[in-house]
């Protein structure tokens, strides 16, 4: 029996030695893509997806171990990407405002099941009795049944106060079962930002500021877009989609603060990184309760159950301002964000002290994406694929489609129909319910749409054929697409308008006859 048992333990000894000797080698080779290949892979990718500039910063083991840039901040211009350079970090912005509400919640000043109609007496859905029921933590993970990006070609760069925001959300018709379907809302982040000036007496910008950027020694970081432009060492945002590669306005999204206002860059982004993996610490400082993080993180709704058949994932759910999935069976947590011209990333894996950040210029591609994936494979030891290949097959499918149907409109342009009407009489004023109003003008050959609550947004609109014409938006970002005039005895009654799926994937349908308006 002793024998039996020596041999035993013989065998369990060599067979830990063989895993760690294995482990630490899996982690030499995982730590080589990071030093030897990432510059190479970086670059080559920048270059097939067409991105100005990138800059990612990895955390590991409480250190930052990358932190740089990569390419230009303007396309055709010298100035270079570095560790500084700001980007709009979008919907990371949305994990701020989960942190200090949650925060909020830890210190008795709110809860997060709190009604919202507490705060905002005249708040409403579409459905009184989501109405009824809605609280702030319903604001904060995506589960009021409404449509992802619903509302939000009104919303987004809009003139509308916020206030006026939150008031047109009872217009937006949810394809879903409150609580039970999940849709991605932005507006929803802004009514948790109101809600937490009412209960602070501080602004949002301002909150955030002195509760965790500060404390984070976050010093290169600012609350909203506007004057980014003025601002030093800055990204110019950039679009392919429609165009060859150029650079767009800048967006102004701070009537969505809460949800998408924030700029920041890999430096300051890794103070925040470490904080999360540290428990809620930096550099040995309690910044926040360790229960405050654990709130955002814990899953409010779901948004997949199934395996993943591309990535080794089995589940995906939404907290606080953050999504979390299983990943090659570490619990890995992670946010997006997407503004015109920019599209990031922030993602951290506590179980293994390893975070990532990845900050780009170019909206139009997902390399962004598949580095951040490309490097947990490197450290979980999932065998290797390239991720920006096997993505990459797919857009380009996706740019000849879109080619295509670019060139399909173009043709209907060129061949100069006349219109079953006269131009005159597609011109004037219409309504939508969510929107609000359009302006339709004749200009030589052709129409032009002025939109109420976007002053600086112009759409061009030519003649095609079927009383269909061209949109083609002075922002590119927003795109080029088909409108189409409804006619009812010889007078022109509608006219459906769309615009980036980026932005919002409905079309509108605005009525000529405010006594007709309905509902997109």
């Amino acid at each position: 029996m002793k024998q039996k048992f020596c041999r035993i333990i013989a065998l369990i000894t060599a067979l830990v030695l063989s895993t760690m000797h294995n482990t630490a080698f899996a982690q030499a080779e995982q730590n080589s893509f990071v030093k030897d290949s990432l510059d190479k892979y970086i670059e080559r990718g920048m270059k097939q997806w067409q991105i100005p500039g990138l800059a990612i910063a990895i955390v590991k083991d409480g250190k930052v171990i990358v932190s740089k840039g990569y390419g230009v901040r303007e396309f055709g211009k010298p100035e270079q990407v570095d560790e500084n350079t700001l980007f709009i970090i979008a919907s990371n912005s949305k994990l701020f405002t989960g942190t200090s509400i949650a925060k909020l919640d830890y210190e008795k000043k709110l809860s997060l099941n709190d009604k919202v109609t507490n705060y905002i007496p005249w708040f409403r859905l579409y459905d009184s009795n989501a109405t009824d029921m809605a609280n702030i933590r319903d604001m904060l993970c995506h589960r009021l049944g409404t449509k992802t990006f619903q509302g939000d070609f009104t919303f987004w760069d809009s003139n509308l106060p916020k206030d006026s925001i939150v008031w047109k959300m009872r217009y937006l018709k949810p394809i879903g079962q409150f609580r039970q379907d999940y849709g991605y809302c932005n507006s929803a982040f802004l009514v948790a930002g109101q809600i937490l000036e009412k209960v602070t007496g501080q602004s949002w910008e301002n909150y955030v500021e002195q509760n965790i950027l500060q404390p984070l020694d976050m010093t290169n970081t600012y609350m909203n877009t506007a004057g980014l432009e003025q601002r030093n060492n800055v990204a110019y945002p950039h679009n392919n989609l429609y165009s060859p590669l150029t650079k767009i306005p800048f967006d102004n999204v701070d009537n969505l603060g809460p949800a998408t206002s924030m700029v920041s860059n890999v430096k300051d982004l890794s103070k925040w990184i470490m904080m999360q993996l540290d428990s809620g610490k930096f550099n040995g400082k309690r910044i926040l309760p360790w229960e405050v993080l654990r709130n955002t993180r814990d899953a409010n709704i779901l948004t997949g159950s199934r395996k993943s058949t591309v990535y080794p994932t089995h589940f995906r759910a939404y907290g606080l301002g953050v999504y979390t999935t299983d990943y090659a069976g570490k619990q890995v947590y992670w946010h997006t964000g997407g503004a015109f011209g920019m599209v990031t990333n922030v993602c951290f894996v506590p179980e293994e002290n390893l975070g990532i950040t990845i900050l780009t210029n170019n909206d139009n591609q997902s390399f962004f994406e598949a580095l951040r994936y490309q490097i947990l494979d490197a450290y979980l030891q999932v065998p290797y694929t390239d991720r920006s290949a096997f993505l990459y097959s797919f857009f380009k499918n996706g740019m000849k489609d879109e080619a295509s149907t670019l060139d399909a409109m173009k043709k209907r342009v060129d061949q100069k129909q006349t219109p079953e009407l006269k131009l005159d009489d597609y011109t004037g004023e219409y309504v939508n319910t969510v929107y609000g109003k359009i302006n339709i003008r004749k200009s030589n050959q052709m129409l032009i749409c002025h939109f109420e609550h976007h002053p600086n947004l112009i759409g061009y609109m030519e003649y095609m054929d079927h009383n269909e014409f061209r949109i083609t938006y002075s922002n590119i970002g927003y795109g080029i697409f088909p409108v189409k005039f409804s006619i009812k005895d010889g007078k022109a009654v509608t006219v459906e308008i769309k615009a980036n799926d980026f932005v919002e994937s409905d079309s509108y349908l605005f009525v000529k006859d405010p006594n007709g308006i309905v509902i997109r």
